[in-house]
């Protein structure tokens, strides 16, 4: 299984971003794909997830009604569209796919892309 994560760059604040992760190598459609980032000194942190068949959603707290998880079946793609971008958004971002339930924890994830940055300036 590969995944491969681009799309990130810099933005000011405000501004919109679209990340994108090409899955290949593996069938999908029992997983869940996730979206996790990774700031400087601090720990990986779940961003948002979607099942690939069911289309279930999940989405931190941080991050709710200002990013949207998309899919492409047809693409394997996952996508991640970040509006209204802060600061404090500036990180790292993976994604990740799990055949396994609790799709917000990182330990449940066993293939990760690479990671892109996102930076965004005040």
């Amino acid at each position: 299984v590969q995944l491969q994560a681009f799309g990130g760059g810099l933005v000011q604040a405000g501004g919109s971003l679209r990340l994108s992760c090409a899955a290949s190598g593996g069938t999908f459609s029992s997983y869940h794909m996730g979206w996790f980032r990774q700031a400087p000194g601090k720990e990986r942190e779940f961003v948002a997830a979607i099942h690939w068949s069911y289309g279930r959603i999940y989405y931190s707290d941080s991050v709710k009604g200002r990013f949207t998880i998309s899919r492409d079946n047809a693409k394997n793609t996952v996508y991640l569209q970040m509006n209204s971008l802060k600061p404090e958004d500036t990180a790292v971002y993976y994604c990740a796919s799990t055949p396994y339930s609790n799709p917000t924890l990182p330990q449940s994830y066993d293939y990760w892309g690479q990671g892109t940055l996102v930076t965004v300036s005040s």
